[in-house]
């Protein structure tokens, strides 16, 4: 049944919530939509106290590391963490208390999938603890058939994997959990990409966690509705949580309980 997932967004070691389609490289032209002084700790103890889990950390860029494991240390089993992930690095953070790591970019290089790459992250964490982000860009023309690309580095790079019924059964088959950020709309609070929803709970063979576009309590139902139950929904920058005016935590937490 659809369940509201919280997220711990870290950008240079602090809390935020940032509109995707702004983040690039050189950090030039980020909007962010808040920042607190709370520390990561603080939003992953509050999660705990609630008993909402798989809520996903992110690790925007460099400089997120210790929060990122302050984090997971105050909610051992009850985080996913995400951000520069790799087959080197991902048995740390799995033993820094994440319940499953999320990767992206890394098998992907030079934007092709690397089988070899994701073979050798499934030998160190194994499917049950691995979380792949199919986060995408739609790539239609307006009025034809919906259409959406990978996109990794941050979703500043597409690249020529498309999601697809195909690739959706063939990377499940290594993999948990589905995490599809619409980066189109991610951060806007100006609706959900609801085609992708319906797409992602028709196609994929595993759970999926939609983030992108959310703003109001609503969109939890809606989510729940058009997907059949199959999807679950992080809300962001709405949340009153993270200065948003759309949605209420506690509301999230109540929904949640009601979904048994």
């Amino acid at each position: 049944m659809t369940k509201f997932r919280p997220c711990i967004d870290l950008h240079d070691g602090k809390v935020k919530q940032i509109v995707g389609s702004s983040l690039n490289d050189s950090g030039a032209g980020l909007k962010t939509n808040f920042e607190t002084d709370r520390s990561s700790a603080w939003f992953a103890e509050l999660y705990k106290k609630d008993g909402i889990k798989g809520g996903h950390v992110i690790m925007l860029g460099k400089g997120n590391v210790e929060a990122a494991k302050a984090a997971l240390a105050a909610y051992p089993g009850g985080l996913q963490v995400g951000g520069g992930i790799s087959a080197d690095n991902a048995k740390e953070y799995l033993d820094a208390g994440a319940s499953h790591v999320i990767v992206t970019s890394w098998i992907f290089p030079e934007g092709k999938l690397d089988r070899e790459r994701l073979e050798a992250l499934v030998a160190v964490t194994g499917k049950e603890h691995l979380v792949l982000d199919l986060s995408c860009k739609r790539t239609n023309e307006p009025g034809s058939e919906p259409q959406w690309s990978i996109a990794t580095n941050r979703w500043q790079t597409l690249i020529d994997i498309q999601i697809t019924p195909e690739n959706l059964q063939d990377l499940a088959r290594y993999c948990n959990e589905f995490l599809v950020h619409a980066a189109d709309v991610e951060g806007k609070q100006q609706g959900m990409d609801d085609d992708l929803i319906r797409f992602l709970s028709k196609h994929s063979p595993i759970k999926v966690t939609y983030a992108g576009g959310a703003k109001c309590l609503a969109d939890l139902e809606h989510c729940k509705e058009i997907s059949d139950g199959k999807i679950d929904l992080t809300i962001g920058s709405a949340l009153d949580l993270f200065g948003g005016k759309g949605v209420k935590y506690d509301e999230c937490v109540k929904f949640n309980q009601a979904q048994g």
